[in-house]
């Protein structure tokens, strides 16, 4: 009785930090000013990617409008992936030596985490508010959407730093920003979103409304991606994917610190220490993840999960159970299908570190479910 109680219970709120979210093929033309009136920035330091900054035109695009305003200060593009701290510190020091007031990050996640990194780092040395980003994401990661900004510290593991107000203050997703990404990048970052969206389904505290967004997204993910992969240059799919992302991972004042579930856990601890990128750590765990859920989780999560079929217009197994498997394997086809199937030995992540990868994404080492996290890990391996 306690569990069908507590999940009729919530809270929802905004972010206090999100000014707006403008999307829109094309739409940075106009977005851009508009977000920089209304967080008052009037020098911008541009966040990005070197091989973004360099082999493409997304980010002169983007230069060109903040030239256009009179809000150009430096482009930075010392972010490599999963955001090592040597290029945030270089990244604080090019914000002050530009005087600038705002930071316009391009790019993936790593940028976009970099960008709130930088803007922490600089409050911790000034004591003043925390100045505000401008989020320009070319993958559907989902980075803009959280309060919080992971990095690779020195000795290579993942760090992190939260707080409400770094959370972007604004949002734009323009698809035409998109079609320089890689093939591989864009697809497996649309795993990565589905990985939100299903691990939203059995995070707490999750409002009841969010988790009708994670099943909307689901549905756009499952139906979108398959085609982006046919026709990469069909703009109006690229969008629908971006705003599914956005469902994925819908902001929450009440947002956690920590990872979303299991799947992200395991990403967490795979990703950095192996050089593995975060949308493959999805689509490498998240299909056995869900598999495990149907024998290990709670009843209301195991309904959660089987809801799923039914926005996904697919039959019923009969049971919840059966379900949930069903919805492992559809995932599983998905990842498949779109070309984006891999082991952790195609990463050259030892064997004899999986258990340990166990025990630190569980986060105890007595939890009694390491034994079945380990398997997981020999599956995919």
């Amino acid at each position: 009785m306690a569990s069908a109680s507590s999940s009729l219970s919530g809270f929802y709120a905004y972010t206090d930090t999100l000014k707006g979210v403008h999307y829109g093929p094309g739409c940075v033309k106009t977005a851009l000013p508009k977000l920089l009136a209304t967080v008052g920035g009037k020098k911008a330091l541009i966040v990005t990617g070197k091989t973004l900054s360099t082999a493409t035109d997304v980010v002169r695009t983007v230069e060109n409008v903040l030239r256009e305003h009179d809000a150009y200060g430096a482009t930075f593009y010392e972010i490599g992936q999963h955001a090592p701290i040597a290029g945030i510190r270089n990244g604080v020091k090019a914000f002050k030596d530009v005087g600038a007031d705002v930071i316009v990050s391009v790019g993936g996640g790593s940028p976009i985490d970099a960008a709130k990194a930088i803007l922490y780092f600089i409050q911790q040395e000034t004591g003043g508010r925390c100045l505000p980003q401008i989020a320009i994401p070319t993958t559907i990661s989902a980075a803009e959407y959280t309060i919080g900004a992971g990095f690779t510290n020195e000795q290579g593991d993942k760090s992190g730093v939260a707080s409400q107000e770094l959370a972007p203050a604004g949002i734009i997703l323009d698809a035409e920003l998109t079609l320089a990404t890689p093939e591989r990048l864009w697809l497996s970052t649309g795993l990565r979103a589905l990985d939100h969206a299903v691990e939203n389904l059995y995070r707490r505290p999750v409002p009841i409304p969010i988790k009708y967004l994670c099943y909307a997204a689901m549905a756009d993910l499952f139906a979108y991606l398959p085609k982006s992969k046919a026709n990469p240059q069909d703009v109006e799919v690229r969008q629908r994917l971006q705003i599914a992302s956005w469902m994925s991972l819908w902001p929450m004042k009440n947002e956690k610190h920590g990872a979303v579930g299991l799947s992200h856990s395991l990403g967490h601890k795979l990703g950095a220490t192996y050089g593995i990128p975060h949308g493959i750590t999805s689509c490498l765990t998240l299909a056995s993840v869900v598999s495990l859920k149907a024998e290990v989780a709670s009843q209301q999560d195991k309904e959660a999960l089987a809801a799923a079929l039914f926005y996904l217009r697919e039959e019923s197994t009969g049971s919840v159970e059966g379900d949930v498997r069903k919805l492992a394997s559809l995932i599983q086809q998905l990842v498949d299908n779109l070309g984006l199937k891999s082991t952790l030995s195609q990463y050259n992540v030892p064997k004899h570190d999986l258990p340990k990868i166990a025990r630190l994404a569980l986060g105890n080492d007595n939890d009694p479910l390491v034994n079945n996290v380990i398997a997981v890990l020999q599956g995919i391996y």
